[in-house]
């Protein structure tokens, strides 16, 4: 072969290095050519086999099966190429909207064509446009997996500017997520953590997501979720009042001590009116029944609108509990 091909560059008066020189220009052409070609858009069938993903309430995330299907699409050369290297098709994995699968029985669910053209670009590659799908319908198999739905729990590490603090918990959506696994993965499961939300230097309301902690062979419905807080300026305003007794029974005279305490209320700022106005500080009998040596919490009475917390100084009072003479 080599000494047929010398003949020929001999007969064309053509030497060896010329001769590397045309057979670069010869397959530079070839491949601009093919380049060319393979760039046009054609008509042509092609197939694809599809695996399924959902997050589908009590099943598995992933189909056990693939399904093959088949439409008459145009397209570059490179998907028609690229879709004839494989044998049947070339293999896919497609996430569906778990709404977007229809349930026929048990495990098996299923999706139309129809359905599938906004799919068509993750299943056949890019720059296609069906004409039509020769297989109608896709099923698949989602089987069941163990269960449970548990609370999400916000871990949270918050600091405040001076003078600000929060209005409201620190609250999530979801507040509770569905896990999945094997029953000696999920059984002993009671809740889900977040990640730490560190948040610093709070003046105003806060909000964001929050990643799930990741426990080893357990899935879950989602991996983040979202939390808000709302935080604002606050005033301190101290109110002295007397200590009540309260409950006592008929018969009985309970004494406080000390018979005053001060009542620190944390408010809203600004504050739009006296709200020192209908402070009570009280003891209940049933406290100091249950207490050990007469020693028991002051507690207030329902707290001012526009209060956002307090703190009762002291804590704790003596009690004595005499009968009436």
């Amino acid at each position: 072969m080599r000494d047929f091909i010398h003949k020929i560059l001999n007969m064309m008066n053509i030497s060896g290095r010329d001769g590397a020189v045309l057979l670069l220009s010869l397959l530079l052409a070839f491949s601009i050519w093919l380049i060319h070609n393979l760039s046009l858009r054609y008509t042509e069938f092609l197939q694809a086999s599809v695996e399924a993903t959902s997050n589908i309430e009590g099943h598995y995330y992933r189909s056990s099966n693939r399904s093959d299907i088949i439409a008459r699409c145009q397209t570059t050369g490179f998907n028609i190429l690229r879709n004839g290297l494989f044998s049947g098709g070339h293999k896919v994995t497609v996430a569906f909207d778990a709404s977007s699968l229809h349930h026929k029985s048990g495990e098996t669910y299923y999706i139309t064509s129809s359905e599938l053209k906004e799919s068509a670009h993750l299943i056949f590659g890019d720059n296609v446009q069906i004409e039509y799908f020769i297989t109608d319908t896709l099923f698949f198999r989602f089987p069941y997996e163990n269960h449970k739905r548990v609370p999400v729990c916000p871990v949270h590490v918050l600091s405040f500017r001076p003078q600000y603090t929060a209005l409201t918990t620190l609250e999530i959506e979801p507040d509770s997520v569905t896990v999945y696994g094997e029953p000696s993965h999920i059984d002993d499961i009671t809740r889900i953590n977040t990640e730490a939300i560190k948040v610093s230097d709070i003046s105003a309301g806060i909000h964001g997501m929050a990643k799930l902690e990741h426990i080893e062979g357990v899935r879950m419905s989602q991996d983040e979720v979202r939390y808000t807080m709302s935080a604002g300026r606050f005033v301190e305003i101290p109110v002295t009042v007397s200590v009540q007794p309260r409950n006592v029974p008929p018969g009985k005279t309970m004494m406080i001590y000390p018979s005053v305490a001060t009542v620190t209320l944390r408010c809203i700022f600004p504050i739009a009116s006296d709200l020192s106005e209908g402070v009570r500080v009280y003891v209940d009998y049933n406290d100091f029944i249950s207490s050990l040596g007469g020693r028991c919490l002051g507690r207030m009475s329902a707290l001012p609108q526009g209060v956002i917390n307090y703190s009762v100084s002291p804590k704790v009072f003596e009690c004595v509990v005499k009968d009436e003479e």
